[in-house]
């Protein structure tokens, strides 16, 4: 099964952070990617844009409007993903537990037509 592992932070934090600390926080994702690897459970990934680079389209039964930013200010905004293959939510969670993020949410993916075949 798949699971997005959804990593959350704070981005005036990770701004304010030194260029030696942002390097050692890179390594331990690339330890954790490496780790995946070997497991044969890195599906993808990716450090996503600050939420200023974001835009949101919001749909009101037929009108829809698009807005600059993201959806809701938060104190914690989503900052990267992995998708990884687990057998099942345990593993998952094992699997989290290695990242170096402070909050990171485990989700299972909805399993799309082309897996019932």
């Amino acid at each position: 099964m798949q699971y997005a592992l959804l990593l959350y932070g704070d981005e005036q934090v990770w701004q304010a952070t030194g260029e030696a600390a942002r390097q050692e926080i890179y390594a331990k994702h690339e330890r954790f990617i490496k780790l995946l690897m070997e497991r044969g459970a890195l599906r993808g990934g990716a450090e996503l844009a600050p939420t200023g680079a974001a835009t949101t389209l919001r749909r009101d039964g037929a009108a829809t409007s698009v807005t600059d930013g993201p959806f809701a200010e938060t104190s914690e905004q989503l900052a990267g993903f992995y998708l990884i293959e687990a057998a099942d939510l345990d593993e998952a969670l094992a699997l989290a537990r290695e990242l170096p993020s402070g909050v990171i949410e485990v989700r299972p993916m909805v399993p799309g037509p082309e897996a019932a075949g």
